[in-house]
């Protein structure tokens, strides 16, 4: 599998993406995460100018995409319920999504990550259990709730690899 930034071209793709990672929720009982048109094509075009949108390829199939962010959120300067594992320098992941149509996206993407920045951070819906498990299953741990920009709680999980 290759990833590279995504570009305006491949808007449609990730469109597609995300409606199929959408599908894939509902389909699981996650009917309240992704609501609304979310992710808009209007924050994907802003990831895409920020340089923070990736796409994942294989057999010149887009087959995932995820957002990949170094440096300080401010979604995550508060948190709820726990605590962060650290607070060395990190990444966080957004809006990781799959169309199923190739095994282990998620750990491929998840991998590529780590391999530049040893400190990542993710948020999941609380319903969202498959993305829960999934993130325990890579050693993340779970470090309490955050709050998303429309004031909505998220599960919040943390991992530091050694560089």
């Amino acid at each position: 599998m290759n990833i590279r930034e995504a570009t305006y071209n491949d808007i449609p793709e990730l469109m597609r993406l995300f409606s199929s990672a959408r599908d894939y929720m509902r389909k699981n009982g996650n009917m309240i995460q992704w609501i609304n048109g979310y992710p808009s094509e209007e924050l994907i075009r802003s990831e895409i100018e920020n340089k923070h949108c990736y796409i994942c390829i294989e057999s010149e199939k887009s087959i995932g995409t995820f957002c990949f962010i170094i440096g300080n959120d401010p979604t995550y300067n508060y948190i709820d319920g726990g605590n962060w594992i650290n607070e060395h320098p990190y990444a966080v992941v957004h809006r990781l999504a799959s169309d199923g149509s190739y095994p282990g996206v998620a750990k491929s993407s998840l991998d590529w990550c780590f391999n530049r920045c040893n400190n990542i951070r993710i948020d999941t819906h609380e319903v969202n259990s498959k993305m829960q498990n999934l993130l325990i299953d890579y050693g993340f741990k779970r470090c309490g709730i955050i709050y998303v920009a429309d004031g909505t709680p998220r599960v919040s999980f943390q991992k530091e690899t050694d560089i």
